[in-house]
């Protein structure tokens, strides 16, 4: 494919995690060619140890009305899943401050009519991307489900319940017998179980990723281990990547590198507020006894999906940075929560692991092209990368293949944070 002046397009992707990697694919099915370059192999990064759920009707953000009162006595709960490394507040606060500035009923509204097109329809563009391909066997259509302690937990959460409804997701609602009957593994602290059809999740979210990228590699793309380093934009438009591999000539690119495209941002002049959200999760291989699909255990704030090597509980919000290695006492919580929720389980063994989360101040991705610079963004997804990874990697491709979407992208434009 060529520009327009006859320029060859090749496109670079920086990142091959859920984003990146579906960026590669629905470039390649439009002919266009592309390097995928990371500094890890595809799908070891955040991709790897989310809950897996291909969670449609996430649409609500974390920042809810409420959230500033609120905040302080989650951090003091030593039962809440919320955490914070005191020494990195000093560098949080600017962020923190801008993003609790969100935390309104106006606000909150915008920012879920924007999360909506991203993941309303994320089952269909998980099939889009991977059926026919070895990834289709990794991908399950189940209900995903809520548990609260009784009808009065679920009730509590009807501001959230209704931005869910208003995007067209309408809940089942179980107690008692019924309950049990659907999910007998849940423990009785559980009174009320809510759920909603037309959602899924992912058995392996590492291997799906992987597998993707050897569809990517199937179809001519380039898969090149490096760090990204630096950009010549030679008269304003992108000509090349700068790695620890070398130089990468291009007529386009693409950031998709989740919290680590922030310095890559301020290259382009950018200074985006992004921060790491650590995330937790804990494996339970060979498990017994637990969940047949995905359950968002609402006090808890942890997702159990049953998945190849076990169960997975993933959850818990730490805020500490890059650099710190992972704290004991959000797994000691987790572990604690799992086994209030489901009293029966056994595993064999169990696996810990410690992610990064990319939060944006506003809790929307950056989806589209810095000026006219030829590079674009493709990240920041917080909760929601893989859920909305394929639908995000096919709005790139399109802008990049000159058949944009029919949504409106400006919610997303990464120039809403130049200064």
């Amino acid at each position: 494919m060529t520009r327009p002046g006859g320029e060859t397009k090749h496109v670079v992707v920086i990142g091959a995690g859920i984003v990146g990697v579906s960026t590669g694919i629905w470039l390649r099915r439009s002919g266009i060619p592309v390097t995928l370059i990371d500094r890890a192999p595809p799908g070891q990064g955040t991709s790897y140890g989310n809950a897996g759920v291909l969670a449609a009707c996430s649409v609500a953000p974390v920042t809810a009305p409420g959230l500033i009162g609120k905040a302080p006595r989650m951090l003091m709960n030593p039962d809440f899943p919320l955490f914070l490394r005191w020494s990195y507040l000093p560098k949080l606060a600017p962020w923190l401050v801008r993003y609790l500035s969100h935390a309104n009923d106006t606000d909150t509204r915008r920012i879920a009519r924007g999360l909506t097109p991203i993941v309303a329809d994320s089952v269909e563009q998980h099939h889009a991307l991977a059926d026919g391909t070895p990834a289709q066997a990794l991908v399950d259509d189940s209900d995903y489900s809520f548990a609260y302690a009784d009808r009065a937990a679920f009730e509590a959460d009807a501001y959230t319940w209704q931005l869910r409804e208003e995007a067209g997701f309408r809940p089942v609602l179980r107690e008692g017998a019924q309950l049990r009957e659907y999910e007998p593994s849940l423990g009785r602290d559980i009174g009320c179980l809510v759920s909603v059809s037309d959602h899924g999740f992912v058995r392996d979210p590492g291997g799906y990723v992987g597998r993707l990228a050897e569809v990517f590699t199937g179809m001519g793309g380039t898969i090149v281990t490096a760090s990204a380093e630096d950009f010549d934009l030679s008269g304003g438009r992108i000509r090349a990547v700068e790695t620890s591999a070398g130089r990468f000539e291009c007529s386009d690119c693409v950031i998709a590198t989740g919290v680590w495209s922030k310095p890559l941002m301020k290259k382009l002049g950018l200074n985006v507020p992004l921060e790491s959200e650590r995330g937790y999760h804990i494996v339970f291989e060979n498990a017994q006894n637990g969940p047949r699909s995905p359950i968002m255990v609402a006090s808890g704030k942890f997702v159990a999906t049953p998945m190849e090597s076990g169960l997975r509980c993933a959850g818990i919000v730490e805020f500490g940075g890059l650099d710190a290695g992972p704290s004991r006492s959000p797994l000691t919580l987790l572990r604690r929560q799992v086994r209030r929720a489901f009293p029966h389980l056994e595993a064999t063994a169990e696996e810990e692991w410690l992610g990064h989360r990319p939060a944006p101040a506003d809790s929307l991705p950056l989806i589209g092209e810095v000026g006219e610079t030829g590079v674009f963004t493709a990240f920041g997804h917080h909760h929601i990368g893989l859920t909305g990874g394929p639908k995000t990697g096919r709005l790139l491709a399109g802008m990049l293949a000159g058949t944009p979407a029919n949504i409106d992208l400006a919610p997303y434009a990464p120039d809403r944070f130049r200064a």
